[in-house]
């Protein structure tokens, strides 16, 4: 028996958990976002992370047509790498401490919703050191070397990709219609 809640195989967010964006689904977000700044913040964040996963596997992809490495495009994807890295890492903690202690207290019911979003932040804080560890890999390898590298490198950023992916929509699914439900900000 598989776990509905699990980062790794999980395809969409749990319909157990699904009520409150069924009543408040993506399409009716648009007009109605909350204008604070905290919580433009916490979305230009999530940007900000796809776009770096997105311009490091972009990176990488032209690394391994190319076959030639050059240094210049090895630091630009070890700069993203840290920069990812230690983003995601603080956006997790203070989620963690302070933003959905927060939420939870306004919509007791979905304190599961919150606790497979801890379990996400455990399971990509795994993925993260894979990731780090396949970079410094690729910055560490010898030239003869780096073209397996870059394919390790690959994988661990099409998992980690598809893991972030679907924890940032399903966070997004959850943390939004809270917000628009109780008119809050994270920062209330």
């Amino acid at each position: 028996m598989h776990d509905i809640y699990a980062l790794d195989p999980r395809g969409d967010l749990p319909d157990a958990l699904r009520d409150l964006l069924d009543d408040c689904p993506r399409e009716v977000w648009a007009g109605r976002l909350p204008e604070d700044e905290s919580t433009r913040f916490w979305l230009d964040r999530h940007r900000m992370f796809r776009m770096l996963l997105t311009r490091m596997e972009e990176d990488v992809r032209a690394m391994a047509d190319c076959g030639t490495l050059a240094e210049a495009a090895i630091r630009a994807v070890r700069r993203d790498a840290a920069m990812l890295l230690n983003e995601v890492h603080g956006h997790r903690k203070i989620e963690d401490l302070h933003y959905f202690p927060r939420l939870a207290a306004f919509e007791p019911g979905l304190w599961a919703a919150f606790e497979m979003l801890d379990a996400d932040h455990q399971a990509l804080g795994l993925h993260l050191r894979e990731l780090a560890d396949a970079v410094s890999e690729l910055v560490r390898g010898e030239p003869a070397g780096r073209d397996a590298c870059v394919g390790r490198l690959q994988l661990r950023l099409q998992r980690f990709g598809s893991c972030l992916d679907r924890h940032l929509i399903d966070e997004e699914d959850i943390v939004l219609p809270i917000l628009l439900r109780h008119g809050a900000t994270l920062t209330d």
